[in-house]
């Protein structure tokens, strides 16, 4: 079973805002487009810290080979919570404009 670690709102600009929350963090974020692509490998998206403006996680949009479907992964990483991964994914409840990122434990 997978763990939500953050709920979004999707904005009508296409960012994202919510919260980030685990057992010993709670911030609030901003999911920003990456316009500024140096190349195909940079990430498409930024998480940003609400509180004190830093990045500290990025999101790279592929499409699934299985469905076709576009998926969005993160990486966050910092000082608190370590390295963490997780997909995006749409929030319980069938409103399109709420999603949250769904921890992917590597183990």
């Amino acid at each position: 079973m997978a763990s939500t670690i953050a709920n979004l709102t999707v904005k009508a600009d296409g960012t994202m805002d919510g919260v980030f929350a685990t057992l010993k963090t709670l911030v609030p974020i901003t999911v920003i487009p990456n316009l500024n692509r140096a190349n195909d490998r940079a990430p498409d998206l930024t998480v940003i810290n609400k509180r004190t403006g830093f990045e500290f996680g990025w999101g790279w949009t592929r499409i699934a080979k299985s469905s076709g479907k576009e998926t969005v992964s993160f990486k966050l990483e910092a000082k608190e919570i370590g390295i963490m991964y997780g997909n995006l994914a749409p929030a319980p409840g069938g409103d399109e404009t709420k999603k949250v990122i769904l921890w992917n434990d590597p183990e």
